[in-house]
């Protein structure tokens, strides 16, 4: 338990910090959310450095019409002009700030993830621990840290309360504050949340962050802004999410006072009071209200955190991740496959996601695996998508998610082009930006090693054995793929040496003395083919 003294001294520092920092990620930024802009549809916002829009005059950035994609979609979303995250911003803005070299945000105030400095040019490489191996004291901070996000408003960011069309094109804006942890988890429901298509009708097959290419580097974008707002907030610079490896696990091992909150005593659908909390109320958890009102969750509180894990539904998840099942999906060379969404087969974005069987990579949306098996096992707020960032276990949970994409991508060593250029879900081709987020980040920026974004995981980096055995699989792999080809060219190699030096020596001795052997040239030929569930 942290003491009341230190939770003060922290929010005392934090509101000083508060007053110094500079912008950083998220949705709407506060400056653009008014009628001028949206209006102009124009979001450009001067850099206080210099006092031009996107530091301009530092050659920071410049203001620039947003490049859309022109790929085309799948199938699934058959609508066009009815959902406002279509062809994001442009339904609110159609330019904003396009930063220079290392500089990033919203006013190119920043530096891109991985660079440091005043002019964004120290390199950067920053460790993700295993939440059992911090000590007292980094662990406590850790859960001071989410309690201060908790009671914190965001100075740079604001929420829609309302669609374009509710805020009459423009002209009536609808907007309001929220806390910086809860700005995090509206990002998540909104990037999830059903189309409003009018009266009582909605379309439910449709997410911008799950079910499709974009869920794992769409996370890891989320977790790298979760954890820079953490920064700046409490000036630790060096804070790092810690994650929780579930692998084998039998129960909840997290789910205690100590850490993320123990069970109630009297009702075990609640947190236990011991726990920091306890008292957080959660937001964006009624989907179904929301679709009757045709409105968009305005992030008021809902009640409190909810959780009863292990007493879920056993027939859709009887059990936590294996390490076998983590194996197993690490072994799956394709990233994408087939129709790109949860019926996807042999693709290890679905498996990992939890929508394939972990032991076949054949898709079984009836089963929760992997990712999806952790939120349906909690059993509470975090078992459903739109709300399930108000668990701080979240943070946790998709922070080893993370890591297992990035064992993939050491693994297999992916060309960018691996991910899909097209035909994707709405919102998960390769060049979409993704939704919500402002400054713009495509999808595609994501799918590269985490070392390249400025982070690893210590897990990583400590068994050289591992590094070595992922270095080599991919090489292992080929092998197999041509294994008999190469028995059969030796056999074959074995035969026609015999035969050749058979016929060969009697011309040796003809000629009455011996010659220089030559080594046997043969060309070779070439060889190119050698959700959660939708609603918890």
């Amino acid at each position: 338990m942290l003491s009341c003294c230190s939770v003060s001294m922290l929010l005392f520092a934090l509101g000083f910090l508060l007053v110094i920092l500079q912008p950083s990620t998220g949705q709407f930024p506060r400056v653009c959310a008014n009628v001028q802009s949206l209006l102009s549809k124009e979001c450009c916002p001067p850099w206080d450095g210099d006092g031009s829009p996107c530091g301009e005059l530092s050659s920071r950035g410049s203001c620039q019409n947003i490049l859309l994609s022109q790929a085309p979609l799948g199938p699934q979303f058959p609508f066009s002009g009815v959902d406002d995250r279509e062809e994001w911003p442009s339904v609110f803005y159609n330019r904003t700030c396009r930063c220079e070299g290392n500089f990033m945000g919203y006013n190119c105030g920043e530096c891109k993830f991985g660079f440091s400095g005043f002019n964004c040019t120290e390199r950067q490489v920053k460790t993700r621990r295993n939440i059992f191996q911090l000590t007292t004291s980094e662990k406590n901070k850790f859960l001071a840290y989410l309690n201060l996000a908790k009671n914190i408003p965001s100075q740079d960011y604001v929420i829609a309360t309302g669609t374009y069309t509710q805020m009459n094109n423009g002209s009536s804006p609808m907007f309001r504050d929220i806390n910086v942890y809860d700005l995090f988890v509206w990002m998540h429901y909104y990037a999830s949340r059903d189309t409003l298509l009018g009266g009582s009708n909605v379309w439910r097959d449709i997410d911008f962050a799950h079910e499709a290419p974009g869920f794992l580097p769409w996370h890891r974008a989320f977790l790298l802004m979760w954890e820079r707002q953490i920064q700046k907030i409490t000036g630790d610079e060096n804070f790092t999410i810690p994650y929780w490896d579930w692998r084998d696990a039998e129960d909840c091992v997290v789910c205690n006072d100590e850490y993320m909150g123990g069970r109630h005593p009297t009702n075990p659908n609640l947190l236990s009071p011991a726990s920091i909390f306890s008292s957080w109320q959660v937001i964006c958890t009624q989907s179904e209200e929301y679709n009757s009102q045709q409105a968009l969750c305005s992030a008021t509180s809902e009640g409190p955190i909810r959780r009863n894990p292990g007493n879920n539904d056993k027939s859709r998840t009887p059990r936590l991740p294996s390490s076998a099942d983590v194996e197993f999906c690490l072994s799956l060379t394709q990233y994408e496959s087939g129709p790109m969404d949860k019926m996807a087969n042999y693709s290890f974005r679905n498996t990992l996601e939890g929508f394939a069987d972990p032991q076949t990579a054949i898709s079984n949306p009836s089963q929760s695996s992997l990712h999806n098996a952790l939120h349906i096992y909690m059993n509470g707020s975090m078992s459903q998508v739109q709300g399930s960032a108000n668990d701080p276990i979240f943070v946790l949970h998709h922070a080893f998610v993370d890591s297992i994409f990035e064992r993939w991508l050491r693994r297999h060593r992916p060309m960018l082009e691996v991910y899909p250029a097209a035909n994707a879900p709405i919102g998960h081709n390769r060049e979409n930006y993704m939704v919500p987020f402002i400054p713009l980040y495509r999808n595609g920026e994501f799918f590269k090693p985490s070392r390249e974004l400025g982070y690893d995981y210590a897990y990583l980096q400590e068994p050289a054995l591992e590094s070595f055995q992922d270095f080599l699989t991919p090489y292992l792999q080929q092998a197999r793929q041509i294994w008999a080809w190469l028995v059969g060219a030796a056999v074959f190699g074995s035969v026609v040496t015999a035969v050749l030096t058979r016929h060969i020596r009697p011309c040796w001795k003809k000629k009455g003395g011996t010659s220089e052997i030559q080594p046997l040239l043969i060309e070779s030929e070439d060889y190119n083919n050698i959700s959660y569930q939708s609603n918890f």
